[in-house]
């Protein structure tokens, strides 16, 4: 029944990644911090799905190696989150690849139509407005097998197109910039741990069938070299249209912050353990001693007070005495 619904996928065009489908993310817990994946009630807990009929957890493999974890909503066609290690480097632009669907979602004893339980490329044809956004960036992978990847239909969600190419294309480069620079184990291994979900809208369709997110999100957790910390940080954004031009900034938040923020959808969440409560800002400097322009502006207050205070006569004795030593010059 397997080999036929494959070879039923590749003829109706397709394309699908050999993924893993699996009852714990234990099987692929390298890309989780201390290997500890999120807490998030009545849905995921201690690497188990605590509704499989519902949330599926997937180990993404290509080409026979496991790249990143997908939390995966099959009610809603979309993910809940991926899961993924940033190392450094990142691909650039190349040609546009095909998108890929895990077969393994498909599965059934029962003759039916392909992607019921997951968004195929058909959905996305003719959105002008909307663009398969992902959730694992291809900027951000090591390899180009990697980068391949993560065009599955598993790891994106209904973006909007002017969003997802505007503040939240910013802010990717923003936060790669910094895990570049503050996320190091020594002076060269580069090693940050990305989680990016999506908040599911409560009715709003692509073609009356997979969920356009309310909001996105990302946080990253990592080893600061200079403080000698875990230090974490947040992102999250309403999906809304800013084709008017006026792109927002997306301003990094706490880790905390974060987890109330998404409280009020999937009440407690827990995304990184405890030690990567403490926010790292990239921008926040040193408090300065007074240089010694203060100092200068300070003597020249006090002189131009004891200037004013003195008497009539004594300035004009000054007076005088200027006229005489220029005139001794000559």
């Amino acid at each position: 029944m397997q080999l036929f619904f494959f070879t039923v996928l590749l003829v109706l065009g397709f394309p699908f990644i050999m993924t893993e489908v699996v009852d714990s993310f234990s099987q692929c817990s390298g890309f989780f911090f201390e290997g500890e994946p999120p807490k998030i009630n009545d849905i995921l807990e201690r690497s188990i799905s605590l509704d499989n009929d519902r949330y599926k957890l997937i180990c993404q493999k290509y080409n026979g190696t496991k790249r990143y974890a997908t939390l995966y909503d099959i009610k809603n066609k979309i993910p809940v989150f991926s899961a993924y290690t940033y190392t450094g480097g990142g691909q650039k632009k190349n040609k546009t690849r095909k998108w890929m669907i895990e077969p393994q979602l498909e599965m059934t004893d029962e003759m039916r139509e392909p992607c019921v339980s997951q968004a195929c490329t058909q959905d996305y044809t003719n959105q002008s407005n909307l663009s398969r956004g992902h959730l694992f960036p291809k900027s951000y992978a090591a390899d180009k097998d990697t980068a391949k990847s993560t065009f599955t239909l598993t790891n994106a969600v209904p973006q909007i197109e002017s969003f997802n190419s505007g503040s939240w294309s910013n802010m990717e480069k923003k936060v790669k910039n910094e895990m570049d620079s503050h996320c190091k184990k020594d002076n060269s291994m580069i090693l940050a741990y990305v989680l990016t979900g999506a908040v599911p809208s409560q009715n709003k369709l692509m073609k009356e069938k997979v969920n356009i997110p309310s909001h996105m999100w990302t946080a990253f957790c990592c080893y600061n070299i200079t403080s000698q910390k875990w230090v974490a940080q947040a992102h999250w954004a309403e999906n809304i249209d800013e084709s008017n031009g006026k792109c927002k900034t997306i301003s990094e938040k706490s880790l905390k912050d974060l987890q109330d923020f998404l409280k009020i959808n999937y009440k407690e969440t827990i995304l990184f353990k405890d030690q990567c409560l403490e926010m790292l800002n990239a921008h926040v400097s040193q408090p300065l001693e007074a240089d010694s322009d203060d100092q200068q502006y300070d003597e020249e207050q006090s002189l131009l007070a004891f200037l004013i205070s003195l008497p009539a006569k004594v300035w004009v004795g000054l007076r005088n005495y200027k006229y005489e030593f220029v005139w001794t010059l000559f």
